[in-house]
């Protein structure tokens, strides 16, 4: 069975602009540090994937490195936010570092949802550095099956 799913002609391009502000933040962040091997930690935003089952909204992040005391999910007003950061942990000296590509810092999304959510019932597991945020839909934004009668 397919269900009906409502089409956002705006979701490809508020795609498209996330990935080139990412893309800019990166390369910004490299030009004003003035260094281009990256050796500096340069900010970051976690990748996230968004999907809908029939009875729930589940987002998926990834954060490896971040600890959990670290990540902060809020969902008000059908916008669900992440915010979290990844410290950079001093173990080797700063100039015993070779080269630094992971990037830290904190960072903080937003995400509007689809439909209605039941708040009280959203869980969130966080494992193998990937965070899964499970969010019921409300009763009235579930698909509802209509019976046909045969006279």
């Amino acid at each position: 069975m397919m269900a009906i799913v409502r089409w956002d002609p705006f979701r490809d391009v508020v795609t498209l602009q996330d990935r080139m502000n990412r893309l800019f933040d990166q390369a910004l962040s490299k030009t004003r540090a003035g260094d281009e091997e990256g050796l500096t930690a340069s900010t970051w935003l976690p990748a996230v994937d968004i999907f809908e089952t029939a009875d729930s909204i589940v987002m998926k992040a990834e954060l490896p490195g971040v600890s959990r005391e670290n990540i902060d999910i809020q969902v008000r007003d059908n916008t669900l936010a992440l915010k979290g950061e990844r410290t950079f942990e001093r173990e080797v000296k700063d100039e015993n570092y070779l080269r630094i590509e992971r990037s830290y810092g904190a960072f903080q999304r937003a995400f509007s949802l689809p439909t209605a959510i039941q708040q009280d019932k959203i869980k969130a597991v966080f494992k193998d550095g990937v965070l899964e945020v499970t969010m019921p839909k409300a009763e009235e934004a579930k698909p509802k099956q209509v019976k046909i009668d045969v006279k």
